[in-house]
């Protein structure tokens, strides 16, 4: 699970589209559009911390300076802001943690997929990662769900791993190789 949530890397953020999508680079007034979904409890069951209490509170974590990752904000065509996604550098080099959140009222609709997707190919195609890996609380059947459809495999189960607002939790690691990934991809393009 991702700890922080910000956008402050030197690495350029690059506008990536998708069919439905715009997912740009974080702006200080996304945070207002995020509260709604990200000052809900339920909503924040697996995040790492609890609700935000405030926009000022949920901007300092997004746009927090010590944290080395990169943030992609969604929005559909009328500017609407759907999610966000992020990418945060592992160790070893070429070892890409994804990450995604889409707002309340956009789940079940398909955004993560179409963006994590979108993501996923220009961090292997254009960024040159060799892998991409992702946690995740297996009580979050969602996000299960969404990692496997994306062709992630669960590479180990770590019972007790992490203690979050919520308790201690069990997390999943996944990945995905970027030779696996092309290999797949070349497979839908030939059926």
């Amino acid at each position: 699970m991702i700890q922080h949530a910000a956008s402050t890397s030197h690495i350029a953020i690059p506008t990536l589209t998708t069919p439905r999508f715009v997912m740009r680079p974080l702006r200080r007034t996304d945070a207002a559009a995020l509260l709604p979904t990200l000052g809900e409890e339920a909503q924040c069951r697996y995040l790492s911390r609890p609700a935000f209490a405030s926009q000022e509170e949920l901007w300092n974590w997004l746009a927090d300076p010590d944290w080395n990752g990169r943030t992609w904000i969604a929005e559909d065509a009328d500017g609407t802001v759907v999610g966000r996604f992020v990418a945060v550098p592992d160790e070893p080099e070429g070892v890409e943690e994804i990450g995604y959140i889409t707002c309340a009222e956009w789940q079940g609709s398909g955004v993560a997929r179409e963006c994590s997707a979108a993501l996923i190919a220009y961090l292997f195609d254009t960024e040159g990662a060799r892998r991409l890996v992702a946690e995740v609380d297996i009580e979050n059947l969602p996000s299960v769900r969404l990692l496997e459809r994306l062709g992630f495999a669960r590479t180990a189960l770590h019972p007790a791993h992490e203690e979050t607002h919520k308790g201690v939790c069990d997390i999943a690691f996944y990945a995905l190789d970027r030779d696996r990934y092309r290999a797949e991809r070349e497979l839908d393009t030939h059926d």
